[in-house]
């Protein structure tokens, strides 16, 4: 028997049988069950879509009926799912290192195929096989990293780190001299007349959002270091919840100091803001509480490309 008009596909099916739709089909009054003992005429019959009969409810199933073309419906439904085109079909599909030659000078070896992967080192920047993965086997302390700014080399940056670094210690060392002094000669009232003035003019003059409560604001001296960190403003005072991160700070500061920030777009350290605190001589982590290191009337000094050593200060 054909199959009823306007029936539904036999693939979106999830058994092998389907009730016919007599809404569709005004002329489906009822149909006599066509297993041979049986004959009951049902008006709600089954479509069996392996040997295409019509059967009543108790019959409806290939078992039931001993259906005589047994699992052709799920044999069909099978080859239509292998024919559907796969995830990515006709898309181009690849590893994270296409393939190319082995970046080592001395190697013509190609990576990026299902035989030889390749590996990528991050310091350099290139895509190595497995023999010249390693660091030293690829000369890598000499390359200039691919992506680097131009006209400056290796020593250069390294160059430049440690004589931010040096100045960082010098910074921190005053700072310790300056609180060691204040020690010594707490009881010199000209001194402390001119460090309350100084805490005076810092939450006079400090800057910040002004929806934060004054009982929650601690307000610090903020700089931008020269050498690794352009700024419009060099340096200002500002002050900010203790509540806040160190990240969501260091985001107010490069704004207020007019600093390019990506630290959200990258995580790449040669291009990441960080924050050096002069009094501790510390590198703060961007998770860290405000209020658990930080204090008014401490400085904060924003880098850019130094990334997070412990503490500079045993450097």
């Amino acid at each position: 028997m054909a199959t009823p008009k306007n029936h539904p596909d036999p693939m979106a099916s999830d058994t092998s049988y389907v009730e016919m739709d007599r809404t569709e089909d005004a002329t489906l009054i009822g149909k006599h069950c066509q297993l041979d003992y049986c004959n009951q005429l049902d008006f709600l019959p089954f479509h069996c879509q392996s040997c295409k009969k019509t059967f009543c409810l108790d019959h409806r199933t290939e078992d039931a009926h001993k259906c005589e073309n047994r699992g052709a419906w799920a044999e069909r439904k099978r080859q239509a799912q292998l024919a559907r085109p796969s995830a990515g079909a006709g898309k181009l599909m690849r590893d994270t290192v296409s393939v190319k030659p082995c970046s080592d000078d001395s190697c013509k070896t190609v990576i990026g195929t299902p035989q030889s992967t390749g590996v990528h080192c991050d310091r350099c920047n290139r895509d190595y096989c497995l023999k010249h993965r390693l660091q030293e086997d690829h000369d890598c302390k000499n390359k200039v990293p691919i992506g680097a700014r131009p006209g400056r080399d290796l020593n250069a940056v390294r160059e430049q780190t440690a004589s931010t670094f040096s100045k960082l210690k010098a910074l921190y060392s005053a700072k310790k001299k300056e609180q060691t002094s204040k020690g010594l000669f707490g009881k010199d009232r000209a001194a402390q007349q001119a460090a309350n003035e100084a805490m005076r003019v810092l939450k006079r003059d400090a800057q910040g959002d002004k929806r934060v409560a004054p009982e929650k604001r601690i307000y610090l001296y903020v700089e931008a270091e020269a050498e690794t960190t352009v700024a419009k403003i060099p340096k200002g005072m500002f002050f900010y919840s203790r509540d806040w991160v160190v990240g969501r700070m260091l985001d107010e500061a490069a704004r207020s100091l007019q600093v390019e920030n990506t630290n959200n777009r990258t995580a790449d350290e040669k291009n990441r803001l960080r924050v050096f605190h002069v009094e501790s001589g510390n590198m703060l982590e961007f998770n860290e509480k405000l209020s658990q290191q930080l204090q008014t009337g401490n400085t904060v000094v924003l880098l850019r490309g130094i990334g997070p050593p412990p503490n500079l200060i045993e450097l």
